[in-house]
């Protein structure tokens, strides 16, 4: 039973982290909106999706 709590704990930042990284991706704002919603309707599987072929953020990572 904890572990169903701890998966649902991690989908949520991983979702939360996705959809930041959608919100300050160079993207125009209806793909945007259109990511957000998708990671938002469907958790696990928008994530994914975003995941593999989703906008990147515009942020430079090292």
């Amino acid at each position: 039973m904890e572990f169903a709590g701890i998966g649902g704990f991690i989908v949520l930042v991983l979702d939360i982290w996705a959809i930041v990284s959608v919100l300050g991706s160079s993207a125009s704002t209806g793909a945007k909106v259109l990511w957000t919603l998708l990671i938002i309707v469907l958790p696990v599987l928008g994530f994914i999706i975003w995941l593999i072929a989703g906008p990147k953020s515009s942020r430079a990572t090292i």
